[in-house]
């Protein structure tokens, strides 16, 4: 973290290790640099339909690609491996820290476009999954899965007990219960289960902060919407990069971004 003296405000500086090694990388670094730019938004879960519906899609949300400053200003990280949706390529399942992963990427099957962070948004992974999502599996998985030991599970009573949440709140209509079952709903194997970003934003655990004027607020702009599909060599990702930092510059200069908060 500085203190940007020109801006005149907080900001968190990322260094990036060797972002030219390769192609991958340099591409990885100017798709991160132009989706940062087009975004900014205050609260996780607006902040991830505000992505959602740009087409962004982050692709590797945990707790360390997540910070909250001293007045709870919440902050998402690292969009190294965010992609664009609908491009004409499959998506990778090698996305996500592993102990973070959805089912459905974890399983090779494809996922949809914006199931994958849904999925994590929390941490622990819970189940057993039912007979039609196992019919989805390809046989050799399915057998595998199958196979393994089955254990007796634990009420959510048990895994998340009320002591794990704040006894005292001004909001006094939130309660331990309405907590786990917010987890339930987002601890689906199944993604088209899973609660959606919308359907979160309505929980009464939620709620109580909602703002539609965050919720809805304009979707960013993205300026280069074959961004995935570009192959360049790595000179050329550097001069993309450089033209992208000089325009950023001659936004501050010109005082485009001067005193807003941070994207």
């Amino acid at each position: 973290a500085a203190y940007d003296a020109i801006l005149e405000r907080n900001v968190a500086i990322k260094k990036l290790s060797r972002p030219f090694q390769n192609q991958t990388h340099a591409k990885r670094a100017y798709r991160e640099l132009v989706l940062m730019k087009c975004v900014n938004h205050k609260n996780m879960l607006c902040g991830i339909k505000h992505l959602h519906s740009a087409g962004i899609i982050h692709r590797d949300l945990k707790p360390s690609n997540i910070v909250v400053k001293s007045d709870c200003t919440l902050k998402i990280l690292d969009f190294g491996l965010a992609r664009t949706a609908g491009t004409s390529f499959m998506m990778t399942p090698y996305v996500v820290t592993r102990y973070y992963r959805a089912p459905e990427v974890i399983l090779g099957m494809g996922y949809k476009e914006n199931d994958i962070d849904q999925w994590n948004k929390v941490i622990e992974q819970l189940g057993t999954p039912c007979p039609e999502f196992m019919k989805k599996l390809q046989p050799t998985v399915r057998t595998y899965v199958e196979n393994r030991p089955k254990y007796a599970g634990y009420s959510f009573e048990k895994l998340f007990p009320d002591v794990l949440f704040p006894a005292d709140s001004e909001h006094n209509k939130l309660k331990a219960s309405q907590a786990r079952d917010l987890l339930s709903k987002m601890l689906v194997i199944d993604a088209s289960k899973r609660i959606s970003v919308d359907e979160a934003l309505q929980h009464p655990y939620i709620n109580v902060w909602y703002d539609p004027s965050e919720a809805e607020a304009p979707p960013p702009k993205i300026p280069d919407k074959q961004l995935d599909e570009r192959e360049h060599t790595i000179e050329e990702w550097k001069e993309l990069i450089y033209k992208e930092v000089m325009d950023l510059e001659e936004r501050t200069k010109n005082g485009v971004i001067r005193g807003q908060p941070s994207p």
